[in-house]
């Protein structure tokens, strides 16, 4: 355990800081099923959701939860796919 005043913060730091990116990557994976799920089916909220998504990546990329090469990724896959159901 940490005995020294400045290590505890840094404990304390630790915990909020892993209790905040697992909550905004949990609400990134769950926004990406929503928005695949709804390209998936040609529906017509498919572009609203991907733009939010775009945005979520956007954000945790910023914030270095995901890799931003990864949310760069995720973001041109999903845009393919809904390009492709667009045509």
């Amino acid at each position: 355990m940490a005995t020294h005043a400045s290590a505890e913060k840094r404990n304390r730091q630790r915990i909020t800081r892993t209790e905040r990116n697992n909550a905004l990557k949990s609400h990134v994976r769950k926004a990406l099923k929503q928005a695949r799920e709804a390209v998936a089916q040609g529906s017509s909220e498919a572009a609203a959701l991907v733009k939010s998504v775009h945005t979520l990546l956007d954000s945790a990329a910023s914030k270095n939860v995901l890799p931003s090469k990864r949310a760069s990724r995720l973001k041109s896959r999903l845009s393919l796919a809904l390009a492709k159901t667009a045509t």
